[in-house]
C-alpha cells in the first residue's frame, strides 16, 4: 500500500460492473447491520463489527475485493466525518454543555497538544522513525474519535454523573481540528523542511479562527434560510441541510479555515435554534450518521492488509499502551488541572479516550503525500484504532461501574435526541382555545420560540384536525392541545403567553 491510487473490485465469479459494486455494498451493509444488532450481546462495539466486516470482505480476506486507494478512502472518510460531527453537533444541547465548555476546550486543545508531543516521542525511542515522523504518527492518533464516542455512549445508553457525558462528547466533537492541523503541519515539516515555526503558528490561527467564525456564520445564515424558505415537501428540508452542511465544510476550506470545526459549530448552531421541521431533520441526521459510520469503516476495512498489519503487532502493541495508560492519562490530567474536578471523573474522561476511524482517515494524507514510511504508519494508526475500540470501547460501562461515576438507570439524564424519540413522556395535557388578543395569533410556531418543556401536539381548526409544524400559522380561534411534563411547566407557559 505505497500510496497507490488504483482500485478495483474483482471476485472469482464476476466481473467488474455497476451492478457488481452495488451488490457488494448492498451485502455488505446488511451483514453489518445484522451484526451490528447482536453484537452487544457480547459486548463488541458495533464500529469493531464494521471494520472486519471490511477486512474479512477485502483482497486478503473471503471477499477477495482489491481496494487500494487512500484517496478515494480519504474522500468517503471526509464525507462521513462531516456527517457524524454535524449530527453530533445537532443533537447536543448547549444548556448542557455550557456548564463544561472550558473543561471541553481544554482536552481539545491543549490535551490533544500534549498527547501528539508525548507519543510522537515515545515512538521515536521504540521505532526507526524520524522525530518529525514520530510527530506525524503522534498527531494523528492524538484526538479521541467523535463516530466512536458519539456511538458507543448512546448504544451502551450509559448514564454518568457530574456532566462526563457531554464533557466526552463535546471533546470529541471540537478535537478533530486540532488534530487535522498538527498533522498536516507535521506533514509540511517532513515534506518541506525549509517550513518555519512561524508559518505553522499562522497556519494553526487560520484553521481555529476562520473555522469557528465560519461555523457561527453559517449556522445562522442556515437557520435563517430553512425558516424562510418554502419548500412544499416535508422531505426536502433534510436535503437542504446537507446541502447547506457541505456548502458550510467547502467554503470554509476555501476561506483557509478548518471545515471540520466550522461543520460541528453550524451543527451546534442549528440543533440549539428553532428550526422548521426541526424533529424530521434530526431524525434524518440520526439514521445517516449510522450510515456514514458503516461505510466508514467498511471502507477504512477494506483498506487495510493484513498480511501488512501483522508484523507491527508488537510495536504496535506497545504504542497502544503506552497510549492509553500513560500518554492519555497525563494529558488528560493536566489538560483538567485548571478545573476542580474529582480524580475519579479525570480518570474515566481518560478512559474513553477512544481512537477510531479519524485517526485511520488522517493516516491516508502521508500515503497520498507519497512519504516513505507512509504504510508502516498507516498500519501502526489502523492497529491503535482498532485495540483501542476493542479494549476500552467495550469496557465503558465496567469502568463507569469501578470508578463510581454511574448513574443508576432512572436517573438517566434525558439528552435531546432522547427526548426526541419519547414523546410519549408528556404526560400532562391542556386544550387552550387562541384568541385574537393572543401573542401566539398570526405567528408561526418556529417563530414562537416556545419552551422546550411544552410542546403543541394537536390543531383543531373548523372542525378539521391539524399536524403541527414549524411552518404552522397559528390563527385565532384555534383549539391547540398542549403536551407538558409536569403542570407547572403548562402554568409557565400561560404565564408567559398571556392566557
Amino acid at each position: 500500500m505505497a500510496g497507490s491510487s488504483s482500485y478495483t473490485f474483482h471476485s472469482h465469479a464476476m466481473q467488474l460492473s455497476t451492478d457488481n459494486i452495488l451488490l457488494i455494498g448492498s451485502i455488505l451493509l446488511i451483514i453489518s447491520l445484522i451484526a451490528g444488532k447482536t453484537s452487544f450481546k457480547f459486548g463488541v462495539p458495533t464500529l469493531i463489527l464494521f471494520l472486519t466486516i471490511g477486512i474479512l470482505a477485502g483482497s486478503e480476506g473471503l471477499g477477495g475485493i482489491e481496494f487500494d486507494s487512500p484517496g478515494i478512502a480519504q474522500f468517503i472518510g471526509i464525507v462521513a466525518l462531516n456527517v457524524i460531527l454535524f449530527s453530533g453537533g445537532l443533537e447536543t444541547s448547549w444548556t448542557t454543555i455550557k456548564p463544561v465548555l472550558w473543561q471541553g476546550i481544554s482536552l481539545s486543545t491543549i490535551g490533544v497538544l500534549i498527547t501528539a508531543f508525548t507519543m510522537g516521542g515515545f515512538i521515536c525511542l521504540v521505532t526507526e522513525l524520524s522525530f518529525f515522523e514520530g510527530l506525524l504518527l503522534g498527531s494523528i492518533i492524538s484526538s479521541t474519535d467523535a463516530a466512536a464516542v458519539f456511538s458507543i455512549l448512546r448504544s451502551k445508553n450509559l448514564s454518568l454523573k457530574d456532566n462526563i457525558r457531554p464533557t466526552l462528547e463535546l471533546e470529541s466533537g471540537s478535537n478533530d481540528p486540532m488534530a487535522y492541523v498538527l498533522t498536516i503541519s507535521s506533514l509540511t515539516l517532513i515534506t518541506q523542511p525549509e517550513t518555519t515555526f512561524w508559518s505553522i503558528v499562522g497556519l494553526f490561527a487560520s484553521q481555529m479562527i476562520v473555522g469557528a467564525v465560519a461555523g457561527v456564520a453559517f449556522g445562522w445564515a442556515s437557520t435563517w434560510l430553512i425558516n424562510k424558505i418554502h419548500l412544499g415537501l416535508d422531505a426536502l428540508y433534510p436535503l437542504l441541510v446537507i446541502a447547506l452542511m457541505f456548502l458550510t465544510y467547502t467554503t470554509t476550506g476555501l476561506l483557509h479555515g478548518n471545515g471540520f470545526l466550522a461543520v460541528y459549530l453550524c451543527g451546534l448552531f442549528l440543533g440549539n435554534n428553532e428550526l422548521i421541521h426541526k424533529n424530521s431533520i434530526i431524525r434524518s441526521f440520526d439514521g445517516l450518521a449510522w450510515l456514514m459510520q458503516i461505510i466508514l469503516f467498511l471502507t477504512l476495512g477494506l483498506l487495510v492488509f493484513p498480511s501488512q498489519v501483522v508484523p507491527i503487532i508488537g510495536v504496535g502493541l506497545l504504542i497502544a499502551i503506552f497510549q492509553i495508560f500513560i500518554a492519555r492519562p497525563v494529558s488528560v490530567m493536566f489538560a483538567l488541572s485548571f478545573f476542580k474536578m474529582k480524580n475519579a471523573k479525570r480518570a474515566y474522561i481518560s478512559w474513553v479516550g477512544l481512537r477510531g476511524a479519524v485517526p485511520i482517515v488522517f493516516a491516508t494524507y502521508p500515503l497520498i503525500s507519497g512519504l516513505d514510511n507512509a504504510s508502516l504508519i498507516f498500519n501502526i494508526v489502523f492497529f491503535i484504532s482498532a485495540i483501542s475500540v476493542l479494549l476500552q470501547g467495550s469496557s465503558l460501562p465496567m469502568m463507569a461501574k469501578v470508578l463510581n461515576v454511574a448513574l443508576p438507570q432512572e436517573q438517566k439524564k434525558i439528552t435531546p435526541i432522547d427526548q426526541l424519540f419519547n414523546e410519549q413522556n408528556k404526560s400532562v395535557k391542556k386544550e387552550i382555545t387562541i384568541t385574537e388578543n393572543s401573542i401566539m395569533a398570526h405567528k408561526k410556531i418556529v417563530d414562537l420560540k416556545l419552551p422546550e418543556s411544552v410542546w403543541i401536539s394537536l390543531i383543531e381548526r373548523d372542525s378539521q384536525f391539524i399536524t403541527p409544524k414549524g411552518d404552522t400559522e397559528i390563527h385565532p380561534n384555534d383549539r391547540i392541545l398542549l403536551l407538558a411534563e409536569k403542570r407547572a411547566d403548562l402554568q409557565r407557559f400561560e404565564e408567559q403567553f398571556c392566557f
